[in-house]
C-alpha cells in the first residue's frame, strides 16, 4: 500500500508512529522556577552528537488547545533538563508519569519514585535508572504543525548505576532498556550480539 500523510491512510490506527521504531525514551525531569518538579516520558528522542554530546526530545501534544506541555515550559524558563533512562522494571511507574495532569504535580512523586537533585544544573534526576544525562538547552526548535517543539541540549554530566557495568562497559543485558513500537505497543532489550566492522 501507498499513503500520502496529506490524503490519510485508512487504516483503524496510524502507522507511522510504528515505523520507526524500536524507538529509545527519555524521561525528562524539570523543575519550574517555582520549584515545582516534572517526570514526562518521551519517545521522540535520540543521542545528536558525541563530541561536545548532545540529545535531542521533542514534545508534540494537539490535545493542550495550544498550551504547550510542562516539560518545555520548564526548559524554556530553565535553561535545564535531566534525560534519565528507563528499564523494563518502571514501565508501569514510566506510564504513570505519561498522564496529562495539572502542572503543579510532582509526577515522580505520584509514581512512587525517588528523586535526587542533579550535580551540574538544578534539576532533579532518578538515581534508580540505569543513567542519567544533565543537560543544558542549546536550541528550542518550534517544528512545523500543531503544538511541535524539539529541545536540543548538551550534555554536562552522566551518571550510570555502577552495578550496570560489566568489564568497563554499560551493559544493556544487564536491566532490559524499554523502547516504544507504535501504538500502545513498547519492547526491552534482551538479545545483544556483536557484528565484525564491515570490509571495504
Amino acid at each position: 500500500m501507498f499513503y500520502t500523510p496529506e490524503d490519510g491512510h485508512a487504516l483503524p490506527h496510524d502507522p507511522l508512529n510504528a515505523l520507526v521504531a524500536p524507538r529509545p525514551i527519555a524521561w525528562i525531569s524539570t523543575l519550574s522556577p517555582d520549584g515545582v518538579a516534572n517526570l514526562a516520558p518521551y519517545s521522540y528522542f535520540n543521542l545528536l552528537a558525541p563530541n561536545p554530546p548532545q540529545v535531542m526530545f521533542s514534545s508534540h501534544d494537539p490535545k493542550t488547545n495550544g498550551q504547550e506541555k510542562d516539560t518545555i515550559t520548564n526548559v524554556r524558563n530553565t535553561g535545564v533538563f535531566c534525560v534519565n533512562l528507563v528499564e523494563y522494571s518502571q514501565r508501569f511507574n514510566m506510564q504513570v508519569t505519561a498522564q496529562d495532569l495539572p502542572a503543579e504535580t510532582d509526577e515522580a512523586a505520584l509514581a512512587g519514585l525517588t528523586t535526587v537533585p542533579c550535580e551540574t544544573i538544578p534539576c532533579p534526576r532518578l538515581p534508580d535508572a540505569p543513567a542519567a544525562l544533565e543537560c543544558r538547552l542549546t536550541q528550542l526548535v518550534p517544528l512545523k504543525g500543531q503544538q511541535n517543539t524539539m529541545a536540543v541540549g548538551e550534555v554536562l554530566g552522566i551518571h550510570l548505576r555502577e552495578d550496570l557495568l560489566t568489564a568497563g562497559r554499560f551493559d544493556h543485558k544487564k536491566f532490559s532498556a524499554l523502547a516504544r513500537l507504535g501504538y500502545k505497543d513498547f519492547t526491552r532489550v534482551r538479545d545483544v550480539f556483536t557484528l565484525p566492522p564491515s570490509k571495504d
